[in-house]
């Protein structure tokens, strides 16, 4: 071999590379060497499998352990493992809706704890849904409730545990995973109330949370994701990044610009979505031979405006200006009483637009003061089906709910129409506030009526050796169902309680956004406020001795609720006996070692006791169970300032607020701390920033009027005084400040004395 020759193949050992090497003067011959060790063929392609999926999975695991390791992120589980001597159960995770929800936002689902092993004698039954399954506005008295003493009380040699895995806000992708999830605690029934929120819930077309998707495959890949670690912290680190998911709660205000045409394209996919998560929530149960009943949704018809109306996209602007001359002339008449003559103008009127929900809605009105019932439902519904703010179950809503669980009894799925039920059991056919308290939370009734027919499919359901133990006869000493009153006495729904929660609706619900938009509003704020003043009247010394000894029966009779100790313990809050409400609430922990609501009151109720520290003790306790709970950074609040360490109580009421800045009892106690350290001008603007949330509390106005009187602002603080006394006009320190106030103004104008 020449010198040429060998170079080039020099060159070829060196790189690695194949070389051709030609002779010119001998026979040309072609040579290709390549490196022994090269992977070729299929090892090559096994390699390159490896490297995409092997190894990056291996990486994923290897981070996830991590940061579980490390203590980062929450479980998401609907329920937790809860060990503790001889305790082994399971207790509500109140991080489970953070799968769904900013957690400053996110509601949290009410306590429960059940054993880990179910004995023989156990039949326990999950209720899902959302707030009207939840019972809202008290879950003490949600139709779940109802149902457990309907069949304890028919059947009392078996031990019946029903469970409310129900939230407010949540739709069909969060009850998918309660499902799931629920499957693995040894449930013997399903029952499912669900539809309300499949607009405005997670994924919906008109939510303020996750937004919409017609890839459903793909929200459950995500909700997949971010219940684990790694995906908590993608969601961490986008969230930094800003997201215009809401931080703080804000109610039902809160998706006042999210509103949704009955024909938006949007609409198509939300139904598809939901008839399929429905489908899905049926398969967990066929899968797991779990006996599933699902019932059509109610809603208020007849008493229940519509929130949001818009007009058709079609119409010109000389045909809204004719519009609106018909439908103001048609109101005016309506006002008058001329229920016929308006009705005419107002079909006229949706001639040029029926689009407009509120047009339907007075049109129902009308028809149902004439009499015209069948022509008053119609249009009742249609009011419904064009509200733009959509809180409650269309008619396409509950024909999915028809199709996808009737007659299939023999697969182990039932139906209950409760609208239907709620029908027949409201006038003239048509629901309203004789069973709702306002467009689809029910009344105690109305959670009755939906109990006890469910209750008659659950007979249906029950294994043989139950039935054969049914009760001969009820403790009334009869073979008939447990009445209203009974039940009610079971559940210890008082007189108190009626007033409690008629009052609570009126200020948390009907006094604020969207309500405040509906039709005919200020007639009804007086009714109800008519309602509870004649409530209030029948709380007599007597009946408030009654109520009490109403509420140790209850207890007497089922000491294991922990519902009737939290509801006992409210009342005598209310009535001053604070020790005494603290002794329900460490019943309640006794019970539930995890019932973080109790824990907080504990730690409001014993700062005002004045042991601060064992306050603060409850209020950690409270805030390791659930971070996100405004109440109790309040609590910390007061009870860092009656032990006067000002600086941490300032730091609790401001997270307090920055969590929850409805509550109106943070801002006078933050501003009274900061008066009293002589930081008058950041009192008044605490004030004032408690009155853009809370405009009708008593208390803010009061105290804005004595500062600002202090400060020699009298116009003002006369201002303030004054609508503090519409607020309450029997309350003796304003009328009494204000009329000082008032003297030494006139004793200054003819010159005689003043007011100190």
């Amino acid at each position: 071999m020449d010198s040429k020759k060998r170079k080039k193949k020099d060159i070829s050992s060196q790189t690695g590379r194949p070389v051709r090497i030609r002779k010119k003067d001998m026979m040309e011959v072609e040579v290709e060497e390549k490196p022994s060790n090269a992977v070729t063929g299929w090892k090559l392609w096994l390699f390159r499998i490896l490297a995409i999926t092997i190894i990056p999975a291996f990486l994923f695991i290897l981070l996830e352990g991590g940061l579980r390791l490390t203590g980062f992120g929450y479980p998401t589980s609907l329920a937790l493992r809860y060990k503790d001597k001889n305790i082994d159960s399971y207790y509500s995770n109140l991080k489970f809706s953070w799968l769904f929800f900013n957690p400053g936002v996110a509601r949290a689902i009410d306590p429960f704890m059940f054993p880990l092993k179910k004995s023989d004698e156990t039949y326990r039954i999950f209720v899902m849904g959302a707030s009207a399954a939840a019972g809202t506005p008290d879950g003490a008295y949600s139709f779940g409730r109802m149902l457990q003493v309907m069949l304890r009380l028919q059947y009392p040699g078996t031990n019946f545990e029903v469970f409310t895995a129900a939230m407010p806000a949540i739709n069909s992708h969060v009850v998918l995973r309660i499902a799931k999830d629920c499957a693995g605690y040894d449930p013997d029934l399903y029952v499912v109330y669900l539809g309300n929120n499949e607009v405005v819930g997670p994924y919906g077309a008109g939510t303020v949370f996750a937004p919409l998707s017609d890839n459903l495959s793909l929200i459950r890949f995500g909700i997949t994701l971010k219940s684990l670690r790694v995906g908590q912290l993608l969601t961490n680190l986008t969230g930094m990044m800003g997201s215009e998911s809401p931080k703080v709660w804000g109610g039902m205000e809160m998706f006042l610009n999210k509103q949704v045409r009955k024909n938006d394209p949007q609409m198509a996919v939300v139904y598809r979505n939901y008839q399929r998560n429905l489908t899905d929530i049926c398969h967990v149960a066929q899968k797991n031979k779990i006996p599933l009943i699902c019932c059509t949704v109610g809603s208020n018809l007849k008493d229940s405006p519509p929130f949001a109306s818009q007009h058709s996209l079609a119409l010109t602007d000389s045909d809204k200006e004719q519009w609106d001359q018909l439908y103001q002339q048609g109101v005016s008449l309506e006002i008058d009483g001329q229920y016929s003559s308006a009705a005419d103008i107002y079909l006229k009127a949706a001639q040029i637009d029926a689009d407009y929900a509120d047009l339907q809605f007075r049109l129902g009105r009308c028809y149902w003061e004439m009499g015209q019932f069948e022509e008053s439902k119609d249009r009742f519904i249609l009011a419904r089906e064009q509200d733009t703010l959509r809180f409650r179950a269309d008619n396409q809503i509950n024909k999915i709910i028809l199709e996808v669980a009737g007659n299939k009894s023999g697969e182990g799925i039932y139906l209950v129409d409760a609208c239907k039920m709620f029908e027949e059991n409201s006038p003239h056919g048509t629901s309203g506030q004789e069973l709702f308290y306002e467009h689809v939370h029910l009344k105690f009734n109305g959670n009755y009526l939906l109990a006890q027919t469910i209750f008659k499919q659950v007979q249906e359901i029950l294994p043989e050796q139950i039935k054969n133990n049914a009760a001969t006869a009820n403790v009334t000493g009869n073979t008939n169902f447990p009445s209203e009153q009974e039940v009610a006495r079971y559940l210890a729904y008082t007189d108190w309680e009626k007033y409690s929660i008629v009052k609570k609706v009126l200020e948390d619900y009907l006094k604020h956004p969207p309500f405040t938009n509906q039709l005919y509003q200020e007639d009804r704020i007086k009714q109800e406020e008519q309602k509870i003043k004649v409530l209030k009247a029948v709380l007599t010394e007597d009946v408030q001795k009654e109520v009490e000894r109403e509420n140790v029966w209850a207890i007497k009779q089922t000491p294991s609720d922990v519902w009737l100790y939290w509801k006992y313990g409210l009342m005598l809050e209310n009535h001053d006996n604070v020790a005494g409400a603290a002794l329900q609430y460490e019943m309640i922990i006794k019970l539930e070692p995890t019932h973080h609501d109790a824990y907080a009151k504990l730690g409001l109720l014993y700062g005002f006791m004045g042991q601060t520290d064992k306050a603060i003790e409850y209020n950690l306790k409270a805030l390791k169970l659930y971070p996100y709970y405004a109440v109790v950074y309040y609590n910390m609040g007061v009870a860092y300032h009656l032990k006067q360490m000002y600086d941490k109580a300032i730091d609790n009421y401001e997270k307090a607020i920055s969590l929850n800045p409805r509550q109106a009892d943070v801002y006078y106690n933050y501003a009274l701390l900061l008066y009293d350290q002589g930081k008058v001008k950041e009192a008044l603007d605490i004030l004032y920033s408690g009155l853009k949330y809370a405009p009708d509390n008593l208390d803010l106005h009061y105290g804005l009027a004595i500062m600002l009187n202090s400060q020699g602002r009298r116009d003002e603080a006369v201002k303030e005084l004054r609508e503090a006394l519409k607020i309450d006009p029997n309350h003796a320190d304003a009328r009494k400040t204000l009329d000082s106030i008032l003297e030494y103004e006139k004793s200054t104008r003819t010159g005689f004395g003043g007011w100190n």
